[in-house]
């Protein structure tokens, strides 16, 4: 099993139920830092994904692989309860965690991704960026990703952000780029795993950035559906909401983990 780093914020995540933070691609669990700050009394735990961050490379297997590391390594430190927030990537991974590890779930939220598998289009993208970063392009393949992945507010109002999403995108590693990407690519829908997480009374929580241009307010609505909520949508903010708008998604994963805790 890969030994994935897990970054522990605020009190012990062993006196409570913690959040449990997973990124989206092709960063790490730097792009939290900013809810975390938010959240000084809440318990965290943000994992860096496979060969991202400081996390070593899985030696075969996709997101189905990743997530049952995450469980493993929750319960190395104690945790077999958690609320699990997933943005991007990290949503599909939450995903595969509740199909696999349904009794970790004490929560989950999903923010700018989508439950629904590739259609062909996509899947042929993701395996091009695959090969290209495999490549001579490196790092580079995931270059073009800043015109889309953050919301026309940050382009216009906030360059500090462009250019430190700028900077994660640079350092995104090659081998870790086209795991990703091949990994999600493989991915199959997973609507019936949030419509099993409803008949099971888990609660849930589905955020949108406004601007998000990669995933539609349609496969929200469809999600939310399936959980049985309605979908948050946060204003001025793209695909990275939790890096863009950080303060209102760290109060709506606030606001989650308190109706699991009480």
């Amino acid at each position: 099993m890969t030994a994935l780093a897990l970054h522990h914020y605020g009190p012990d995540a062993g006196a409570g139920v913690p959040l449990v933070l997973l990124h989206g691609f092709p960063l790490d669990s730097r792009m939290w830092s900013y809810v975390i700050t938010s959240l000084p009394l809440v318990p965290v735990v943000a994992v860096d994904a496979p060969g991202f961050g400081a996390s070593s490379a899985l030696p075969d297997g996709g997101l189905e692989v990743f997530a049952d590391a995450v469980a493993s390594g929750l319960a190395d430190v104690g945790v077999t309860r958690a609320v699990v927030a997933g943005l991007s990537m990290g949503g599909y991974v939450a995903l595969a965690l509740a199909e696999r590890h349904p009794d970790l779930l004490a929560g989950l939220a999903l923010l700018d991704t989508k439950a629904s598998a590739d259609d062909e289009a996509g899947r042929a993208k993701r395996l091009g960026v695959a090969r290209a970063a495999r490549g001579a392009d490196g790092a580079a393949a995931v270059a073009p990703m800043l015109a889309t992945v953050l919301g026309e507010t940050t382009h216009a109002q906030r360059p500090e952000v462009v250019e430190e999403v700028r900077g994660w995108l640079a350092q995104a590693p090659p081998s870790a780029i086209s795991w990703a990407q091949e990994s999600m690519a493989a991915r199959p829908d997973r609507h019936h795993t949030l419509e099993d997480l409803r008949e099971r009374g888990v609660p849930g929580l589905v955020l949108r950035g406004a601007e998000d241009a990669m995933a539609s307010a349609a496969d929200h609505e469809r999600m939310a559906r399936a959980l049985g909520v309605d979908v948050v949508e946060v204003p001025e903010s793209g695909h990275l909401s939790a890096v863009e708008t950080p303060q209102p998604v760290a109060h709506a994963l606030a606001d989650l983990r308190h109706a699991v805790i009480g």
